[in-house]
């Protein structure tokens, strides 16, 4: 699984929103999951990055361009996404963030 990080180096929504189009648009046609560090903000409660990030997925969701997204809370947290995550859970079981419940991550699924 890819990894892609736009927290790293704390830059402003814009820019970590630029990075996120980028890494999707260089993985939709040759990965089918990419996992996105965009941190929870210092006060655990969400950032804007991970805010704005999680908004513009859901909007690629609706779009097609991505094919489903699971938050990095819902493994550890009912937030909805059951049935997405036993769909895709052999995906990521094998993931480092797998069961931790980070909420400073996004799975990301293109096929």
């Amino acid at each position: 699984m890819k990894e892609f990080d736009i927290h790293h180096g704390l830059p402003s929504v814009e820019v970590a929103l630029q990075s996120l189009e980028m890494f999707i648009k260089l993985s939709k046609n040759n990965s089918s999951v990419i996992k996105i560090i965009h941190g929870y903000g210092s006060t655990g409660k969400g950032g804007l990055i991970k805010i704005a990030c999680r908004a513009e997925i859901e909007k690629k969701y609706r779009q097609g361009i991505v094919k489903a997204y699971i938050p990095g809370e819902a493994i550890s947290t009912p937030m909805g996404f059951d049935e997405t995550i036993r769909l895709y859970q052999k995906l990521i079981q094998t993931d480092s963030d797998y069961r931790k419940g980070n909420d400073g991550i996004t799975y990301v699924f293109f096929k």
